[in-house]
């Protein structure tokens, strides 16, 4: 018995740890940003531009830190938004309450950090840094994708 919940114990630290966003501070979090994507700077303020506009539900602030086409997942359905424009026409359709509530909580320590970019809200949403130059020496934040 005692094996058996040595091998557990083993097991379930083993999950916590490889868990990339789980219990890190602001700054590890800020730094394993920079560690994997670079500008964390420019996610610094994506990251207060995007959880203001979830917060006050601004469609049009959403919709311009977006990268299109942009795919949604929302009502069973899987969408690829083309603009920004169709994102603020279809924005009540695509974003829900929730996904809304969650973002505009979101804490820095709670964020998702892997190789794909960040998620928040559990990974209701996505964001990745987008290369502007050839050599990706600068680059802006976007989101990816939105899953309700």
């Amino acid at each position: 018995m005692l094996k058996r919940c040595a091998i557990a114990f083993t097991l379930v630290a083993a999950l916590l740890s490889a868990h990339p966003g789980f219990a890190q501070s602001t700054s590890e979090a800020r730094e394993r940003i920079e560690a994997l994507h670079g500008n964390s700077e420019g996610f610094d303020d994506s990251f207060k531009l995007l959880t203001e506009a979830m917060r006050f539900g601004d469609p049009v602030t959403v919709a311009n830190l977006g990268a299109y086409p942009l795919t949604v997942n929302a009502n069973g359905e899987s969408y690829d938004i083309q603009s920004e424009d169709d994102m603020v026409e279809n924005y009540e359709k695509l974003v829900t309450q929730e996904t809304q509530n969650s973002v505009a909580e979101q804490t820095y320590g709670d964020l998702i950090v892997n190789s794909d970019g960040v998620g928040f809200a559990n990974g209701a949403l996505w964001m990745s840094a987008i290369c502007d130059t050839d050599d990706c020496s600068v680059s802006h934040w976007a989101i990816t994708s939105i899953n309700n």
